[in-house]
């Protein structure tokens, strides 16, 4: 654990800001609760949609995963076309704690992995982004948390020592590989723990 207290503070998107379940929207496409299983745990899997969020071009995708699953190629074109749908709102309590953040001159940055095509598409929909300074985006840079490529990246993109950085995600192997590389680190569960913390760290 770095020495002495953050006094920037760094957030993951996804499950952290906002809310993130592909299931929100193919279950308005695949109404059968069997249907829609299969398809989540072979077609559109959370490890196939991962390769967009490490640099793999989108359109490329589509048509690969069209031509090995014919018959879904559709929802395959749903998940390109369509991605905000998967993200049904913000993480209850999440927005409220970086306005506060903002409010009290806190330097905001975040950290996410997320395809440059779908990123693209889902930044205009989120004023809450104007607070935050910069935004590393893994599929922009082609490297992906918890790779510690990027927590070094951002360090110097960001142009502050990890030490200096709370870094704030529910993915616990990225949190590990951040405190690895110097960062103060928060295992996100939920809006009021993060609260608690912040408020102990002399940050809210």
């Amino acid at each position: 654990m770095p020495d002495g207290l953050p006094r920037i503070v760094v957030f993951d998107v996804g499950r952290v800001l906002v809310r993130w379940d592909m299931r929100a929207l193919f279950s308005k496409l695949v109404p059968d609760r069997a249907e829609l299983d299969w398809v989540m745990a072979n077609v559109i899997t959370e490890e196939w949609h991962f390769q967009h969020d490490r640099g793999r071009d989108i359109g490329e995708m589509v048509a690969q995963r069209s031509a090995e699953f014919p018959g879904h190629a559709h929802l395959v074109r749903a998940w390109a076309e369509r991605f905000n749908e998967t993200v049904p709102g913000p993480v209850p309590g999440s927005f409220e704690l970086v306005e506060q953040l903002f409010a009290r001159g806190v330097p905001l940055y975040a950290i996410t992995n997320f395809g440059d095509a779908l990123w693209a598409r889902f930044r205009p929909t989120q004023p809450i982004f104007d607070r935050f300074r910069d935004i590393v985006v893994s599929g922009e840079e082609k490297l992906a948390k918890p790779d510690p490529a990027i927590f070094a990246l951002a360090a110097r993109r960001f142009g502050h020592e990890p030490g200096e950085m709370l870094f704030i995600d529910d993915n616990a192997a990225n949190i590990a590989s951040a405190a690895a590389c110097g960062w103060h680190v928060h295992h996100f569960t939920d809006a009021e723990t993060l609260c608690a913390d912040l408020s102990a760290r002399g940050l809210v």
